[in-house]
């Protein structure tokens, strides 16, 4: 540097300028932040309360912010902070729902679920079960058929003795009778009052058969006591008048044709403006034909017409599978 003299200067006193040297440099720590410029680091000015830094493992561009595996765990430890707290959150929803619904609505949050699925089982299958355990029943060899004229109902599975004069081919059909829907389209009959109480209406002896479903699917054990109570009760109330009165003859479980059976035989006792008949004979019989539904051979003789009673007995016994 060149030497100067200052003009205030006493004379002979010299002014020596010192050269300006850089100020040492101070290494910083990688990733240490630089202070603010005219500012110490330390308390904030005037407040004397330290601030508040993060630790060192959230503060992003820290000193671990290049090492994966702390930046790894640092991504998991928020994560399942949050899905705890997701979690946390629903429970408390549910909570607060299904106290809600049980103090507003019977059932709480699940009064509004669908019903279970109706039973769809036919009528007869429902009031009779097959039994648990099913009786042993012999192999036994279909007896011959009585000889002279039959009467063949294929659908119901069963033929049995056809009837001279006066009885005629039914050329009608009962559809759907009684609750459980019993229909008798085939048999034999003859009118024993026409038009009886002048209201269009005949009275009938008859033979009628028919089959009803008993059992679901592939079930082919049937309970043929509870069927031929049922269908004994379902033919009193479909055919005779409400105030009948029974008279019970005989229930047993026997085999027509080499085939597990019931008959069920009874006389109805009834009063009815305009019909002369006051009681009537009539046998049920139900034969189990190896099918999901039972054959059923309905038989009934008017008080009238006595002398036609033993057709009762005879017409179930002369039955046949087919």
């Amino acid at each position: 540097m060149t030497e100067q003299r200052s003009p205030w200067a006493e004379p002979d006193t010299q002014i020596v300028v010192e050269p300006v040297r850089p100020s040492p440099t101070v290494q910083r720590p990688a990733g240490e932040p630089r202070a603010a410029s005219g500012y110490r680091s330390g308390n904030v000015s005037g407040l004397g309360v330290p601030p508040v830094v993060p630790p060192p493992d959230v503060l992003i561009g820290g000193p671990d912010d290049d090492d994966p595996i702390r930046r790894n765990k640092r991504i998991m430890k928020w994560l399942g902070g949050g899905a705890i707290a997701v979690v946390v959150i629903g429970l408390v929803v549910i909570l607060a729902s299904v106290m809600t619904n049980n103090a507003t609505t019977p059932g709480g949050i699940f009064a509004g679920k669908p019903d279970s699925p109706s039973d769809t089982r036919p009528e007869l299958a429902r009031r009779c079960p097959p039994p648990s355990i099913p009786p042993e029943r012999p192999n036994q060899q279909v007896p011959p058929a009585p000889a002279g004229p039959r009467t063949a109902d294929e659908e119901a599975g069963i033929s049995y003795k056809e009837y001279g004069d006066p009885w005629s081919p039914w050329d009608a059909a009962w559809v759907d009778r009684g609750e459980l829907k019993v229909t008798y389209r085939v048999g034999q009959h003859f009118v024993t009052e026409p038009n009886y109480g002048g209201g269009g209406s005949d009275y009938h002896a008859t033979i009628l058969s028919g089959h009803v479903p008993a059992a679901v699917n592939d079930g082919l054990v049937l309970d043929l006591k509870c069927i031929g109570d049922q269908i004994a009760a379902d033919v009193r109330v479909s055919f005779y008048p409400d105030s009948n009165q029974l008279e019970p003859i005989e229930a047993k479980d026997l085999e027509l044709g080499g085939r597990p059976a019931r008959l069920i035989k009874f006389r109805l006792h009834f009063s009815q403006p305009g019909l002369k008949a006051k009681s009537e004979l009539v046998s049920i019989a139900l034969v189990d034909v190896g099918r999901v539904e039972a054959a059923i051979l309905y038989v009934s003789i008017p008080d009238t017409h006595r002398q036609f009673d033993y057709v009762a007995d005879e017409a179930p016994e002369s039955v046949r599978p087919i």
